[in-house]
């Protein structure tokens, strides 16, 4: 942990605030960024007051036009209820007038990215609000210490750097300045938390973690032009993001933007200085999505040795100097700014003499760039998709995939695993939480992953699953007590994994799901054998959660002894969770029966449907089977094997095929049997 940048809690949830959500927010700048700031809060925060204060008339009316567009476009697509458009859209104010902003509880200047301009505002900000209200500014580049050096209360003062488009990208950078009191940057990081974005804490330094990322990747690739055209090397750099850096320039009209970030930067050395061809340049050829031009290898490898060498050099510069975390790099990368992998798993995937030879090149075309300070290792030497905390004696194992809804894969298994193996002889912990990051998913489930190219081989998927379920096992017989805590939908192989830890509690508002049934496969990890042996009086739900993908709800698992606990949100849930686990420390753990069980008899079921969905009778009838065998097996690794085995089974049909395919595809799958 960077003791710095996360003194106390990496999971911005675990802080406990010393002041409630913000009843009353006013944004000043209606430009571009201001409305999409607005309407983020207003989605998240219906029943606020949001007042957004500009100099122009015009402005405000534009402001006015895309809220009421989000909205309205939310309502067309199903996305948003009526009722709950209108509490959006109810009390906004817009307004030249910055009295308006007296009562806010958080005032946040997006005004362009002019230090004299900001540093007025902020100034006339103050002048209206109340000393217990807090200021940020949304900057990309300029440091908090120059904005707010002359603030008449610098301590309740931030950068939050949100990421285009503000209301939809989860990232937002949270500065953790020298004159801000730490309680502020934990408060913001909370708030956020609990609004749905990912709040990433970095050093007050030019350009702070994303922007030296994204700003140096898009002058370097400019710095190409003379090699490459546009267009090849936006085909390029779509091997690493999701849209080219000219593509990006020509959407956000970002020439001029890089021009001044970079004209920055230069303040740490001439080599970033700006291309001078981003000063003549308004809008750029690009390919559209699909299109692809001619390109020789030679000059694709000059491109991609390039660009890497620009990402790779600002990582580990940003690393060296511990602007950010690399836990925070590698996943922001991502969600901030549409990398396909973090830069980090990029240099995972080549290896350690490749990177070192990319980012030796880089340094001899570009002189004075920053390089590798540290080992290799040091890199590479970081949990990618858990924060691990520390709570009463308590390890408190967070899922963070956000971009995934906290979805599970070999790598995440594997990382939990390490810490319960870390930690299980340690006498100074008394056991495990496992939880997920954010409000809405403790677990979407496992990621589809490799198992597509599984389908039609039995035995190698039922290998797949006994490997995938090393994790299960191991939990099975931890030594010390591991406490699942359901942040928000737990399904599929969500659900699997918390049935394996020793005690459930949850917010009230969890819900349970098994939906391998509508992809034309089974839950092969458990699914069909661990509810039966552990609450067997609720074999009638499980029938349905199995072969019908019903949901349960947190009131009805609490009912079935499947909770021992509910919580009304998300710090008191961890704290319930911690009082389980010191409930249970020291005492013989409850183990999952290794004795058959008696479950209500399986009905055949001649239309099986989830919801409108017709389901494959063929699948139905292998779950059916397998419940119903696995209920009387005289061990509980017998009844398991009875699982791998479905899923092996299930792995052959064309059901699965088809499913697999269907969700691909983001289609209703069509089962003819």
């Amino acid at each position: 942990m960077n003791s710095v940048l996360y003194p106390e809690y990496l999971n911005p949830l675990l802080h406990s605030p010393d002041r409630p959500l913000p009843q009353e927010i006013a944004i000043v700048g209606a430009g571009t960024i201001g409305p999409d700031i607005g309407y983020y809060f207003k989605s998240s925060l219906p029943g606020i007051r949001l007042v957004l204060v500009d100099i122009n008339e015009k402005q405000l009316e534009n402001a006015q036009t895309v809220i009421q567009g989000y909205i309205k476009k939310a309502v067309d697509r199903k996305k948003l209820k009526p009722d709950k458009a209108e509490k959006i859209e109810a009390n906004i104010i817009y307004t030249t007038d910055y009295s308006a902003i007296k009562n806010a509880d958080l005032v946040i200047e997006a005004a362009t990215e002019n230090l004299d301009i900001k540093k007025k505002i902020v100034h006339q900000i103050e002048e209206q609000v109340s000393d217990n209200t807090i200021i940020t500014s949304n900057t990309s580049s300029i440091p908090a210490g120059r904005i707010f050096a002359e603030a008449r209360l610098p301590a309740r003062t931030s950068i939050t750097h949100f990421f285009a488009p503000a209301w939809r990208n989860p990232a937002v950078e949270i500065i953790a300045w020298e004159m801000a009191d730490r309680s502020i940057i934990d408060y913001l990081a909370w708030m956020f938390g609990m609004t749905g974005k990912v709040p990433i804490i970095t050093l007050d330094r030019i350009c702070f973690v994303f922007d030296r990322i994204f700003d140096n990747w898009c002058n370097d690739a400019a710095l190409l032009l003379d090699q490459a055209t546009a267009p090849q090397i936006d085909q390029v750099a779509r091997e690493f993001v999701f849209a080219g850096p000219f593509f990006v320039l020509n959407l956000t009209n970002g020439n001029p933007i890089i021009v001044e970030t970079n004209t920055l930067q230069m303040e740490e050395g001439e080599h970033y200085r700006p291309a001078d061809i981003l000063r003549s340049v308004e809008r750029w050829v690009t390919l559209k999505p699909g299109q692809k031009v001619d390109l020789d290898p030679q000059t694709a490898e000059t491109v991609r040795s390039r660009l890497l060498g620009v990402l790779f050099s600002q990582s580990f510069d940003i690393i060296n100097r511990g602007i950010g975390t690399l836990e925070d790099l590698n996943l922001g990368s991502q969600i901030a700014l549409g990398f396909r992998k973090g830069p980090m798993d990029i240099m995972k995937d080549l290896g350690e003499t490749k990177v070192k030879s990319i980012i030796s090149g880089f340094q001899k075309d570009r002189p004075g760039m920053p390089g590798m300070e540290k080992d290799y290792k040091s890199y590479q030497d970081f949990k990618r998709n858990i924060l691990v905390d520390e709570m009463d004696g308590v390890k408190i194992i967070t899922i963070r995939r956000p971009q995934v809804l906290n979805s599970l894969n070999d790598e995440v298994n594997l990382e939990i695993l390490d810490v319960l193996k870390e930690y299980e002889s340690d006498p100074e912990i008394k056991g495990f939480v496992i939880t997920g990051y954010g409000n809405q998913a403790f677990c979407a489930g496992a990621d589809i992953g490799k198992f597509p190219k599984l389908l039609g081989d039995a035995e190698a998927s039922i290998q797949y699953t006994r490997d995938y379920s090393l994790l299960l096992r191991y939990l099975d017989n931890c030594p010390k007590p591991v406490v699942a805590a359901i942040n928000g939908f737990a399904l599929g192989g969500g659900f699997e994994l918390a049935m394996r830890c020793h005690k459930l509690v949850a917010v009230e508002q969890a819900w349970f799901q098994l939906p391998e049934v509508t992809l034309g496969i089974v839950p092969g990890s458990g699914g069909l054998v661990v509810p039966y042996r552990r609450w067997p009086s609720g074999s009638d739900l499980f029938h349905d959660m199995n072969r019908q993908a019903a949901r349960m709800t947190a009131k009805e698992a609490l009912d079935l002894g499947v909770l021992s606990g509910l919580a009304g949100d998300y710090l008191e849930l961890i704290k319930l969770a911690i009082v389980e686990v010191h409930g249970l420390a020291g005492k013989p753990l409850p183990n999952i029966t290794d004795k058959p069980v008696e479950i209500t008899p399986l009905e055949p079921l001649e239309a099986p449907m989830a919801g409108k969905l017709p389901l494959s009778r063929e699948i139905v009838e292998i779950i059916s089977v397998a419940i119903s065998e696995a209920a009387v097996k005289p061990s509980f690794e017998e009844a398991l094997e009875v699982g791998y085995r479905a899923f092996g089974n299930a792995a052959t049909t064309e059901a699965a095929s088809e499913g697999i395919a269907a969700f691909m595809e983001k289609r209703p799958p069509e089962y003819k049997k």
